[in-house]
């Protein structure tokens, strides 16, 4: 279950399912030669609906600095807004009328696509990612942590644990006066990475919590249950956690 933070203080946000336009204009990647040093990649990918994503270079890893927001899987089969509990139909959610920020959010079929549950490095799952990309497994958003933790100029009050801050957006977030390394404190110097992560929140028979933390999801489970990472409002630090397979998470791609 989702910690104490993601049943309390949470904003219950309904909206209802409708099925949108799809504009599908094919899936484009977009070949760079980079230095190694961290930085920003804009326009990285396009997404098989024509959406552009700009990424981040962390370390050895290429990350999206946006949530997926497809309507299709990269072999042009559609993924279906609903709001039905399902562990193995895939399905989209819409956290926000604002999808360019927030992204949609997935149930673990969607985000698999039919594969089974890895943590390897990298996952080698596809599932619902662009071609040349892929779902990161738990072992993967571990390395992007450890990196984060690892450099200074990306911690707070110097501690390896508190990389939040780092990777979530400046914008989006509830306020916390509390712990000054929190991600809602003081959110305007967030998001010294780049990675931009705007709190969506999650999907369970409901819309819960945004403006207060995301969830994304992993290539890593098992049974009805898989990992996800989650940034809060009034945390310091990444947590990694378990949720059922049907709920709706965001998604972030590794470059292949």
């Amino acid at each position: 279950m989702l910690g104490m933070v993601l049943t309390v203080s949470v904003v219950m946000i309904l909206t209802s399912c409708k099925k949108d336009e799809i504009n599908n204009n094919g899936n484009t990647n977009v070949s760079q030669d980079e230095p190694d040093t961290d930085h920003l990649i804009t326009n990285a990918v396009t997404d098989i609906d024509g959406n552009h994503y700009n990424a981040v270079k962390l370390g050895n890893q290429v990350w999206m600095a946006e949530n997926l927001r497809t309507t299709h899987f990269a072999d042009g089969t559609d993924i279906i807004e609903d709001c039905g509990i399902s562990y193995d139909n895939p399905y989209r959610f819409t956290p926000s009328s604002n999808v360019t920020t927030y992204g949609y959010l997935y149930n673990w079929a969607a985000v698999m696509y039919g594969a089974n549950g890895s943590n390897n490095n990298p996952s080698g799952v596809q599932g619902v990612c662009p071609t040349g990309w892929h779902v990161p497994s738990a072992a993967e958003w571990s390395e992007l942590i450890t990196y984060i933790g690892s450099q200074s100029e990306y911690v707070c009050d110097g501690s390896s644990n508190n990389v939040a801050k780092a990777l979530a957006s400046e914008n989006g977030w509830n306020s916390f006066n509390g712990d000054a390394c929190a991600v809602g404190n003081n959110p305007s110097t967030n998001n010294v990475t780049g990675f931009s992560a705007y709190p969506a929140g999650h999907w369970a028979g409901g819309f819960n919590g945004l403006g207060s933390y995301n969830m994304f999801w992993t290539a890593t489970g098992g049974g009805s249950e898989a990992r996800f990472y989650s940034i809060s409002f009034n945390y310091a630090n990444v947590r990694a956690l378990s949720e059922t397979q049907y709920r709706g998470g965001s998604v972030r791609c590794v470059r292949d």
